[in-house]
């Protein structure tokens, strides 16, 4: 009875209000938005009709992946081929062709120069970090099938006990070390594996699997604040302040933000435990016997493991991308013949789709200068200082959920950098500067991009503990927001009160 009634309201109330919210959205005058948009000239010209198609196509994602009407992986596709029939260059004709009229000019004003490369919409299928993903899963794959996972699980987690909750501790903490010095998405996938043999010990409705699975994204994302090379918009906040003559060194930065993220991921642990509370009182990982016999076989697995993980430990050293190195165990293992075609079968290619949706609505979002209308269509000028502060970190948070934090932190911080510049030299001078001045504003943006964990879609470790099928996005949605709100509180007091850059 529970599962029809959830079948009804799905089906035949939420899928046809965002169906409707999506056909009005996409078919209404541009000037309903009431978003002024200017040229460089300073000249009003309006939202144009492709970005009007877009903030539709963003809805529909967005309330299709918060409501699950479908599968989100299949939303993610949906979104895929609705962008390339409605705003990509290849679309459908009387939708993205300009037909002229008898003056010359176009019969649909506002189509002009602003269609999506059909090549850019369709590449977000191949993306790098979809590379990564792959190369991931195929570790996590042949670290199960020869017995890593549990070695290397067993060696990490050991400091911390048996007792579940400190297992979950540790995940967190090894997770956020590991994220400060490689990529999170790295991260992520490397511990995937790790979370396979302490999720095969627990009973199947054991609710805290849940908080071990969302244990991932959490310390992953969290973590890579701790460093300048943890996450890019840190590297993109350094670099900013540093053309804007506050010099940032990689000990300033650690010596804040390392003591954050401790603080952090210690809530993180309250958060995760209280809310997916254990029915076990003890996590022992045994190897089974069939795979304690060592052969040649395991030994190439062993041996192409740690060589990627040293490889994305040391990209600063060797500059070998992490999206790069993800491929090597793909490429290896194959030639060595040891993952096999019926190994293929066994990566979750469902997350993959899902994630090349996300990358898909953020080439959008970009492509067609939304994201960079949205942004500068916020009078940041006529705010009180605080209230910048504010402003700032919600688009930030707001725009990581649904595009790459590194793209979000490249579109708003430059152009942060030049209201922070204003109001250094303003009537509002002594209170910014109170307030920890350019470096605190940039910081606190950075934080803001690497707290944005609300949905599989946000980050790529999202999607990994998607991966695992024990996370509903209702549970993600969840941790995202009590961790968000949290995380953005903390980390404004943090910056600009506790630990601002400029006391230094």
């Amino acid at each position: 009875m529970t599962s029809q009634r959830k079948f009804s309201v799905k089906y035949y109330i939420l899928l046809p209000l965002v169906l409707i919210l999506t056909a009005v959205l996409f078919t209404m005058p541009t000037e309903w938005f009431h978003i002024n948009v200017y040229n460089d000239a300073g000249e009003f010209i309006g939202l144009t009709v492709t970005q009007q198609r877009v903030i539709a196509l963003f809805v529909f994602a967005a309330l299709m992946w918060i409501f699950e009407i479908i599968p989100n992986w299949t939303t993610s596709l949906m979104v895929i081929v609705l962008a390339l029939l409605t705003v990509s260059n290849k679309g459908i004709g009387f939708l993205t062709h300009l037909d002229m009229g008898a003056n010359g000019k176009p019969l649909m004003t506002g189509l002009e120069g602003t269609f999506v490369d059909y090549k850019a919409i369709m590449a977000s299928m191949a993306d790098p970090v979809v590379m990564l993903f792959l190369g991931g899963f195929v570790l996590a794959i042949m670290a199960e099938k020869y017995g890593l996972d549990v070695t290397l699980a067993r060696y990490l987690l050991k400091p911390f006990g048996t007792k579940p909750k400190m297992v979950l501790l540790g995940f967190l903490v090894v997770i956020s070390v590991f994220s400060m010095f490689m990529s999170n998405t790295a991260t992520a996938a490397m511990m995937l594996a790790f979370l396979a043999p302490v999720l095969a010990v627990l009973p199947k409705d054991d609710k805290g699997k849940i908080g071990l699975a969302l244990a991932i994204p959490v310390a992953a994302n969290i973590g890579g604040i701790g460093t300048l090379i943890g996450t890019p918009p840190n590297a993109t906040a350094a670099g900013a302040l540093e053309k804007a003559g506050f010099a940032v060194t990689f000990g300033d930065w650690a010596v804040r933000m390392i003591p954050f993220v401790i603080v952090m991921i210690l809530i993180a642990w309250v958060v995760l435990f209280f809310l997916f509370p254990f029915k076990s009182d003890k996590v022992v990982l045994e190897l089974p016997k069939n795979q304690r016999k060592r052969d040649w076989k395991s030994t190439a697995v062993w041996i192409v493991f740690i060589g990627t993980i040293l490889l994305w430990a040391t990209e600063s050293i060797t500059k070998i991308n992490s999206n790069v190195v993800a491929l090597i165990p793909l490429g290896v293992l194959t030639a060595l013949g040891i993952f096999t075609k019926d190994d293929i079968k066994e990566i979750n290619w469902s997350v993959l789709w899902l994630v090349a949706g996300g990358f898909a609505l953020g080439t959008c979002l970009q492509s067609t200068g939304l994201a960079a209308v949205l942004i500068k269509a916020i009078p940041f000028g006529s705010m009180r200082v605080v209230l910048v502060f504010m402003v700032a970190g919600l688009v930030c948070y707001f725009l990581s959920n649904f595009i790459s934090n590194s793209a979000t932190a490249a579109l708003l911080i430059p152009i942060l950098i030049a209201v922070a510049e204003g109001m250094t030299g303003g009537e509002n001078a002594e209170s910014f500067a109170a307030l920890g001045g350019t470096q605190a504003m940039i910081s606190f943006v950075a934080v803001c991009a690497s707290i944005a964990m609300l949905f599989p879609i946000s980050t790529p470790p999202n999607a990994i503990a998607s991966s695992t099928g024990l996370v509903e996005t209702k549970d993600m949605t969840k941790v995202g927001i009590i961790m968000g709100v949290i995380g953005f509180i903390l980390g404004y007091v943090w910056l600009t009160i506790l630990f601002p850059f400029s006391a230094a």
